[in-house]
């Protein structure tokens, strides 16, 4: 095979470095390539925690993730009550065909402490029975709503912050199949009539902003769709909350008071009784 022949110029300009790179002190050489590689191994590490490294469960998720409203990708695994469900973190490639060597586990023993707990920001949905309340008109019909749209499907949440309940609070969009875009869960469930405007402290509407979700509960209001078709003077999910929330305080003061009325003495003898 001949020998390349390379323009003069180019020859010259080759003849330069290696001069330039031979006056260089081996010092200062062992610190730039230590400082390249260095600075390699860490943006390749910050690209591996970003883009591929799993967030396992919702103690995972450190404060900066909420102060930056990160964007994460997942597999709904669980829907609870009407507005959460249970989120299988699926950062990165691997997990579809034709480059498929990831999987999401299916077995519920796999699935333990494996999952995101997601809240969906803005909407509200009716009650399901629980701790020993009544559910509220259409609970059902919502949560069968939520399973069909979301349950085995992949979604993008955007994380915002974590609730009373440790729930983490998201944004919660799915891409469209065909078309470029995505839609938003939490005006698709308030549009259904399968949720209302969550308005309670901490709402967050991200930036679609809350105007959106107000027009969107008053279009299925007008339209008497899901929880409306009674019309629209029913109790909200916020007015149930704040009439149980109201009722068990009256409860506590009742029995605060009996025991201040009745005296230690009293309340020592009735208790005798009954024992």
């Amino acid at each position: 095979m001949s020998p390349v022949n390379l323009p003069q110029e180019l020859k010259e300009y080759v003849a330069k470095l290696k001069k330039q790179s031979s006056t260089i002190p081996p010092a200062i050489l062992v610190v730039s390539a230590f400082t390249v590689g260095a600075g390699t191994a860490l943006g390749c590490s910050r690209i591996y925690v970003r883009y591929f490294k799993r967030i396992q469960n919702s103690d995972w998720l450190t404060p900066e993730v909420f102060q930056r409203k990160r964007w994460i990708k997942g597999f709904v695994t669980s829907v609870g009550d009407a507005d959460n469900f249970r989120l299988y973190h699926t950062p990165g490639i691997g997990w579809r065909w034709p480059l498929k060597f990831r999987r999401v586990p299916t077995e519920k023993k796999d699935l333990k402490n494996q999952t995101i707990h997601i809240r969906v920001a803005g909407a509200d949905a009716p009650e399901a029975a629980h701790f020993g309340r009544e559910s509220q008109p259409y609970a059902e019909e919502s949560l069968v709503w939520l399973s069909s749209r979301v349950l085995g499907q992949t979604v993008h949440c955007q994380l915002i912050s974590r609730d009373q309940y440790s729930r983490t609070v998201a944004n919660v969009v799915i891409k469209r199949t065909f078309l470029p875009g995505s839609t938003n869960l939490a005006l698709e469930m308030i549009r259904a009539g399968c949720a209302t405007v969550y308005e309670q402290s901490g709402a967050e509407y991200g930036k679609w902003g809350k105007e959106e979700y107000l027009k969107a509960e008053s279009d299925a209001k007008s339209a008497r769709r899901g929880m409306w078709k009674g019309g629209a003077r029913g109790e909200t999910p916020a007015e149930y909350k704040r009439r149980y929330a109201q009722g068990e305080a009256e409860e506590t003061r009742d029995k605060v008071a009996q025991s201040t009325v009745e005296g230690p003495i009293s309340l020592f003898f009735r208790r005798l009784k009954l024992w």
